[in-house]
């Protein structure tokens, strides 16, 4: 079945006289991943906290599966899952006691949460570590059993919030095959993330937030598409060199990798930007053209943001 199963209306809070959100608006689909990405203090997590019924708004109306965050909050919960930034586990216990336990506090009976705890643990790979303390779990596994706690009451919206932090590559991919596979199974994962690539890789739909509002919002593809749909970029092996053809061509530089991205990467342009460079003795190194990427949609949000302009400008 699909339709919304979220929906935040005109959503806002704020401290005293400081806005987190100022008229929040957005909607998921049901067994959809969807992230919402934003710099640190954009709302992120005060948006998470809210949906989750852990704080209230100060006005707006925001919904889980057709019930109302602050009218009805027990039923929310009763739908959600929420797994925060790291794992939230008990390490002197085993891998299947914090099951249990969980189960139990979550007022299962306790062959329901024996059968449930023994599903999870073959769903999430962990039967062979099922028995041994959590302390000697990797971060990859602690994480794997963090979200099989959230899933003990079958919710219908699990919120993950920096999933990966902290993770190495390999199991940070095989938690990017778990989220994808939850999704088929018609979960649905609200996800914030630091990792661009995350979201790229996983979220049906994106959203970015800055100072409390949506300011862009779509797949990771029409995202892409609003910066054009190739950069050129130039690299070079000298700093004080890169540092001279920054000045000359005005483009987004990164003196970290000595390179220089230009917006419009057309043949016409290229043969411009090399001939302004010929003149001053400069040449670069390489030469590469590249797709944007949702890094580069950030970069230009913020940069707008920066110069004053309207985002939707």
């Amino acid at each position: 079945m699909k339709g919304d199963i979220i929906s935040v209306q005109n959503l806002k809070k704020s401290y005293g006289k400081h806005i987190v959100l100022d008229g929040l608006n957005f909607k998921v689909e049901r067994g959809s991943i969807f992230a919402l990405l934003g710099e640190n203090g954009a709302g992120k997590t005060t948006t998470v906290r809210i949906l989750a019924t852990l704080i209230q708004a100060d006005s707006g109306i925001a919904t889980i599966a057709g019930y109302n965050t602050h009218r009805e909050p027990e039923s929310v919960r009763q739908q959600i899952s929420l797994t925060g930034q790291y794992a939230s586990v008990d390490e002197l216990l085993t891998g299947e006691e914090n099951l249990m336990m969980m189960g139990r506090l979550n007022h299962l009976n306790r062959d329901a949460v024996k059968k449930r705890t023994s599903e999870l643990l073959k769903q999430f790979e962990l039967v062979n570590a099922a028995k041994k303390s959590v302390k000697t779990y990797s971060g990859g596994m602690r994480r794997r059993l963090d979200i099989a706690i959230s899933l003990l009451v079958s919710p219908q919206v699990i919120f993950l919030d920096e999933p990966t932090t902290g993770l190495d590559p390999r199991s940070r991919r095989n938690m990017w095959n778990l989220i994808q596979q939850l999704s088929e199974d018609g979960v649905t994962i609200f996800l914030t993330t630091q990792y661009l690539e995350e979201a790229d890789q996983l979220a049906d739909k994106i959203a970015v937030i800055d100072n409390g509002k949506i300011v862009e919002e779509g797949t990771a593809e029409e995202l892409k598409r609003m910066i054009g749909d190739e950069k050129l970029e130039l690299t070079f092996d000298d700093l004080e060199v890169f540092q001279l053809a920054s000045k000359l061509l005005q483009a987004q530089a990164n003196e970290k990798e000595r390179s220089i991205s230009i917006q419009n990467g057309s043949p016409e342009n290229l043969r411009n930007l090399l001939n302004t460079l010929h003149e001053h003795g400069i040449e670069p190194s390489s030469i590469n053209f590249r797709k944007p990427t949702l890094d580069d949609v950030f970069i230009d949000i913020t940069s707008r943001k920066r110069r004053g302009r309207s985002v939707h400008a």
